[in-house]
């Protein structure tokens, strides 16, 4: 809002889709559509909360977060699919015990985290050994089928009048294991996934509009470093008559948190 000159005198939609953040319910958020301005914000919808087992073992083990969305989509652990593969029977066994208990577990919306799940279900990453790895390595095999990868995945949204709405990956997690296990290749998945995203940004936008009659969205967060993502994203809104606030200098991941914090800062001095 800020790099784009914003006042904040009238509210935005903002995505923001990112890897960890810490909600103000306790669970790790990154997967959140806020209705806000400079003096405060409302939760009008984010993705639905799935365990993060382990913690920060969970983030450097994406295969792990694999197993996690297919147990929330109540999709069993075929050994066909990469990322059950990836996990040796051990591994799957504490897995299953946590995932069942939420032992050494956190709830979480985070987005970025179904990005690395999703990298792992296509047999893209399973371990990672720096920040992102999973990810961008998803968006680049994204990059060589987005043309003719066909329709994309769907999310399903679930409405409610006195809760935010939730984005349900099931049928997406779905929808790409039926594709792993029939042989489609791993760049078409990751199109399909990124289309599903957009498709997912413009459903909740054009919804908002309804109930909010807001026309400006701010798209921000580290999932937004991801180039092929905002693009489409940006383009897609636009020819609904959006106004679209992205970013352009200053980065939409952590390093950039300094600017929001010195415009709130100021904004209540």
């Amino acid at each position: 809002m800020a790099e784009n000159g914003h006042d904040g005198s009238t509210q935005v939609m903002g995505f923001a889709f990112d890897g960890t953040g810490y909600g103000d319910d306790g669970a790790v958020w990154g997967g959140e559509v806020m209705v806000a301005d400079y003096d405060g914000y409302d939760r009008a919808a984010h993705l639905r909360y799935t365990w993060l087992p382990g913690g920060d073992a969970g983030v450097r083990n994406p295969c792990r977060m694999a197993l996690s969305h297919l147990h929330a989509a109540g999709l069993s652990w075929d050994p066909q699919l990469p990322c059950v593969a990836a996990c040796g029977p051990d591994e799957r066994r504490v897995l299953a015990q946590q995932l069942s208990s939420g032992f050494a577990c956190v709830p979480t919306s985070s987005m970025g985290r179904l990005f690395d799940a999703m990298s792992s279900l296509a047999g893209v990453c399973h371990r990672i050994a720096y920040e992102a790895e999973a990810a961008m390595r998803f968006e680049g095999k994204a990059r060589e089928a987005i043309e003719d990868a066909g329709a994309g995945y769907t999310f399903g949204v679930r409405e409610d009048d006195h809760q935010p709405w939730q984005a349900d990956p099931t049928p997406v997690v779905a929808a790409a294991a039926k594709d792993v296990r029939t042989g489609v290749p791993a760049e078409v998945v990751a199109a399909r996934f990124h289309l599903a995203v957009v498709e997912l940004v413009l459903t909740l936008a054009l919804r908002l509009r309804v109930e909010r009659g807001l026309d400006t969205i701010a798209l921000s967060g580290g999932v937004f470093l991801n180039v092929l993502l905002t693009v489409l994203c940006s383009r897609a809104l636009e020819q609904q008559d959006f106004r679209v606030l992205r970013h352009q200098l200053v980065p939409p991941s952590d390093a950039g948190l300094a600017l929001g914090q010195v415009i709130i800062g100021a904004r209540h001095q």
